[in-house]
């Protein structure tokens, strides 16, 4: 293996992105840096050489408390202790803001931190802005909103318990949750209800890739952004995220020319550093357009 850290400090960040084919020998799996520990994610089964490999890697730095692994591939994405301290960290920071995890329990921890830069980007233009978040799950773009001066966040997703830890997310950072909504509602039956709380100065739509029996990224996806121009104000901006592997950045753009044309591309936001794909098409794309009718 190849790899070579970032520096660390008490910001949690992904620091291998071996998935992307950028880094050799490190195909099969990502590392997430959530401190005090790493948390190896494996996607195939690693050898014992691999894991002794990682933890000798891992354990030499000096923030380093504990490594965990786990197993994607397996039932239920399994997380087991392999070095050093036992102790799971419950909240992470993530340039400055924090937020609930819980490691082990589910596949997802709680934050997908290749998001990072995208959101930093609604931050840094949220204030005194009114925002719509699809498929919010624990509401972290909402937290980078509202530290961003928004002047409100909807956030709507089908799992009431995620977004209770998205108020949550909200409260530890002295964010106002009052100037939140937290829907956990079926989108699709839900848009007259969004179109009466708004309209709103930025969408954004991070919808997964696929989810059995509520979503299929090819059929759904554009049923969403025909749904855009009802929502967004005029100028409004839509944030579309996609993280369809197979799928580039042309599906998007082809959906947004058939379904709504008054929406014009303006910016593909740049992954984190560490997060390099072979091919820019694949893993995650984060493409912001604005509302040039209404």
């Amino acid at each position: 293996m190849n790899i070579t850290l970032p520096s660390l400090d008490q910001q949690a960040r992904r620091v291998v992105h071996g998935r992307g084919h950028c880094v050799e020998g490190a195909e099969s799996f990502n590392i997430e840096w959530l401190p005090p520990i790493m948390l190896i994610v494996a996607y195939s089964p690693l050898t014992e050489d691999q894991l002794e490999a990682l933890v000798e890697l891992l354990s030499a730095e000096p923030l380093v408390e504990g490594i965990y692994l786990q197993e994607r591939d397996q039932p239920k994405a399994p997380v087991r202790h392999i070095w050093g301290d036992e102790q799971c960290p419950s909240e992470i920071q993530e340039h400055g803001l924090r937020y609930h995890v819980d490691i082990g329990t589910h596949q997802n921890f709680g934050l997908f931190l290749d998001m990072a830069n995208g959101r930093n980007w609604v931050r840094e233009r949220a204030q005194g802005k009114h925002l719509l978040n699809l498929f919010s799950y624990t509401c972290g773009f909402a937290v980078a909103a509202m530290a961003g001066g928004a002047a409100s966040v909807v956030n709507l997703d089908m799992s009431k318990s995620a977004l209770s830890t998205g108020r949550a997310n909200l409260r530890l950072n002295g964010l106002d949750d009052k100037r939140a909504r937290f829907l956990g509602h079926d989108l699709f039956k839900s848009w007259g209800k969004l179109r009466k709380l708004g309209p709103y100065d930025v969408v954004i739509a991070d919808p997964p890739s696929m989810q059995k029996g509520s979503f299929l990224v090819e059929k759904d996806y554009p049923r969403i952004i025909r749904q855009l121009p009802t929502l967004l104000k005029k100028e409004g901006v839509a944030v579309l995220c996609l993280n369809a592997p197979w799928l580039g950045r042309q599906f998007i753009l082809d959906a947004v020319a058939e379904e709504a044309p008054q929406l014009v591309h303006v910016e593909t936001l740049e992954r984190p550093e560490v997060v390099q794909e072979k091919s820019p098409d694949d893993g995650l794309k984060v493409m912001i357009f604005i509302h040039k009718e209404g």
